[in-house]
């Protein structure tokens, strides 16, 4: 198995840096290849801007047309190149971040940005009156698989279905389903460890004996059951999920979910 750690904390102390270098050591020992984009160590530029696409940059610049047509062209920075390089090495990226005001770190939501440019990560396919691209359980980045390891300072109560925060299955859904899903990755229940914000190194052995059960187990865990855009559960063209699919009393994000 060759895996992508994309890892989003600025502090090489925290438990999320510690948990990312758990997963490389884990998964080397076991015979894995494993590369890391430690963003905040790369000092990633986490702003799209028209310097990302060189000469295809238009003026007004157009984000989405002018990366398909750096893409194209190959004139992407050499950082978004490199990023791009890695994911379509890799079987499988496990995303490790802190939960920030209800989503990933800003740096990691700009690698997303930046490397998912236009005719890599989206506007692939067949686009028509009958069809809307790979997307949505097909596309470039298809066949690989991706985990989303993350921290979350309150307790797990706070993330339950009448929980405060709100279902963590909706929190994540935009990453899961919005963006890995999205561009074809099938997307494993993630990891998520609750209550961080009180947690002392007296709880670390228990963290780490269970985050390294779950990487070694990542071959056997079954995806999320996603619904797939183009085979038949969605009405065309306004891509409505056709009556009588939905589980009894299921609503809001999880009717894109089977079963």
């Amino acid at each position: 198995m060759k895996t992508l750690i994309v890892h989003a904390h600025p502090e090489p102390r925290s438990l999320n840096s510690s948990l990312k270098d758990h997963a490389v050591s884990t998964l080397e020992n076991a015979g894995h290849e494993v590369r890391v984009s430690d963003l905040y160590a790369m000092r990633w530029k986490a702003v799209v801007d028209a310097a990302d696409y060189g000469s295809q940059a238009s003026d007004p610049l157009d984000v989405a047309h002018d990366s398909g047509r750096a893409f194209d062209a190959g004139t992407l920075t050499p950082d978004v190149l490199a990023e791009q390089e890695k994911l379509l090495w890799a079987d499988t990226i496990i995303m490790q971040f802190p939960m920030w005001w209800y989503t990933m770190p800003a740096i990691l939501k700009g690698w997303v940005d930046r490397v998912f440019t236009h005719h890599f990560a989206y506007g692939v396919g067949e686009h028509s009156d009958a069809r809307f691209g790979d997307r949505f359980g097909e596309g470039t980045l298809a066949g690989r698989k991706a985990l989303l390891s993350v921290t979350a300072g309150a307790p797990e109560p706070h993330y339950a279905a009448r929980g405060i925060q709100g279902p963590i299955d909706d929190l994540l859904f935009p990453i899961q389903h919005g963006i890995l899903w999205y561009t074809g990755i099938e997307v494993l229940p993630p990891f998520v460890l609750y209550g961080t914000a009180r947690m002392t190194s007296e709880d670390y052995p228990d963290i780490a004996k269970a985050w390294k059960q779950r990487l070694l187990t990542l071959d056997s865990t079954e995806p999320i059951a996603f619904r797939r855009q183009n085979f038949g559960d969605y009405e065309i063209p306004s891509l409505h999920l056709k009556e009588g699919l939905e589980p009894a009393g299921r609503t809001g994000f999880g009717l894109h979910v089977r079963g």
